[in-house]
């Protein structure tokens, strides 16, 4: 199976020792996306729903380098630091998958920077992509 790195400058660089994501055959695999500003590397303001979008265009960034979009996910996770942010959560992410993928969303002790949200996702290629 071939597999490549997928990399992008319209979302954060990586923290740490991995990629933003990783396409193998028909599937990408996303790291996962905090509310990183990528032309600062700093976290944006606006709690829930702001970290929320903020990630979500990350995450789209990510899938976009990678030859897909949104609508290619099949498999979403995400990451709260309080589980009383679900529906604020749910209000931001529901714009961003109309076409509803599964899902698990889970609280957290803790994710870098603090962050109050983190969202990763697989994704399936179309034919010919």
């Amino acid at each position: 199976m071939e597999r490549a790195v997928v990399a992008t400058t319209r979302a954060p660089a990586a923290i740490g020792p991995y990629s933003q994501g990783i396409r193998a055959g028909s599937f990408v695999f996303t790291s996962g996306q905090i509310a990183l500003d990528p032309a600062t590397g700093e976290l944006v303001p606006g709690g829930i729903e702001g970290e929320a979008e903020r990630a979500l265009q990350n995450l789209e960034a990510v899938l976009e380098a990678a030859g897909c979009g949104l609508a290619d996910v099949v498999k979403v996770t995400a990451f709260l630091r309080d589980l009383n942010d679900f529906g604020a959560f749910n209000g931001v992410y529901a714009r961003f998958f109309p076409q509803k993928p599964a899902r698990s969303c889970v609280q957290v002790a803790r994710l870098p920077r603090d962050a109050a949200v983190e969202v990763e996702a697989v994704a399936l290629l179309g034919e010919g992509k």
